[in-house]
């Protein structure tokens, strides 16, 4: 009998520690987890990427450096006319703005400072708007190309633009001589290819003199079409022998282009042509007659 009761008094002791062990786990377990990361630890993990933007937009000192990408990637400049690639950064804390020309991989200006042998380049910054831009002085057509602004981040990140660099062409159409018969309209058309807006003003001069459209000559008139291409159209009507002469286009910000008007009276252009030609050969035998006649005199015949 002794012995049964200590059994049962085991049991019971190891009841009472068993059911002590079982509600000690069950507290661990079911005990909510209360801790919650910081907002910005959400931008670095692995969240929906539409709960990312939010946060974002509703925080967005919180996003690091970025690009404001509303102004063009395409710049055009003229020849000889400073060029400007304007990189607007926001938030961009102690980080620094650099520019890479593509061509080469070469660095061209990091922060204020110009990293390259070439001064031509330079770094221009707007703290007020936000914007470093890159400065071109004197471009040539050999600068065209893809640059980029590149952010000091790990890794970097790079917003590239590309730069064209073009001389602006003048032609007139049927130049260098045009051929005209005498009461006829005369049409000159001059066009002005590859300016980045159009010429504020296109001129027409005769003989080196600005033509006056309000002349008591009258029936002189121009009308100038302006866009991507530019046109000026210079209409002379009833010509006479006096409107021949020597023409020029002139644009404000282009080269200027020259056309020969010849008003003829009756003849044929092939004839004029000829009777230039006439007038070389008879030069040139004029000046072999001189220089037989010395020739003679000098060793007379005997």
């Amino acid at each position: 009998m002794g012995t049964m009761k200590q059994i049962a008094v085991v049991m019971i002791l190891l009841n009472i520690s068993y059911g002590q062990f079982s509600r000690s786990q069950s507290v661990d377990i079911d005990e909510p987890h209360t801790y919650t990361p910081p907002k910005h630890y959400f931008q670095t993990s692995s969240f929906d990427e539409a709960e990312l933007e939010d946060d974002a937009a509703k925080n967005p000192l919180d996003r690091g450096p970025y690009f404001d990408i509303s102004a063009s990637r395409n710049v055009t400049a003229l020849v000889g006319n400073t060029a400007y690639l304007n990189c607007r950064v926001r938030n961009l804390g102690n980080r620094t703005v650099s520019w890479i020309r593509h061509r080469d991989l070469h660095l061209l200006t990091v922060g204020k400072a110009t990293y390259t042998s070439d001064q031509r380049y330079q770094s221009v910054h707007n703290p007020q708007l936000d914007d470093w831009s890159l400065k071109v002085l004197y471009p040539q057509q050999r600068d065209s190309g893809v640059y980029e602004c590149q952010i000091s981040t790990t890794p970097p990140v790079g917003y590239s633009m590309m730069l064209s660099v073009v001389e602006p062409i003048t032609t007139i159409i049927g130049g260098p001589d045009l051929y005209i018969d005498t009461g006829s309209t005369v049409n000159l058309t001059c066009i002005v290819r590859h300016l980045p807006e159009p010429p504020p003003l296109i001129q027409w001069t005769h003989n080196g003199e600005e033509i006056n459209y309000d002349s008591a000559r009258g029936g002189v008139s121009v009308i100038t079409e302006k866009g991507d291409i530019t046109t000026s159209y210079l209409l002379i009507q009833r010509a006479k022998s006096t409107d021949s002469g020597k023409y020029t286009c002139l644009p404000s910000t282009a080269n200027p282009m020259t056309v020969h008007v010849h008003v003829l009276n009756g003849e044929h252009p092939a004839a004029i042509q000829g009777s230039k030609g006439l007038r070389g050969s008879g030069v040139l035998a004029a000046v072999l007659l001189v220089l037989l006649v010395v020739v003679v005199r000098a060793f007379p015949v005997r």
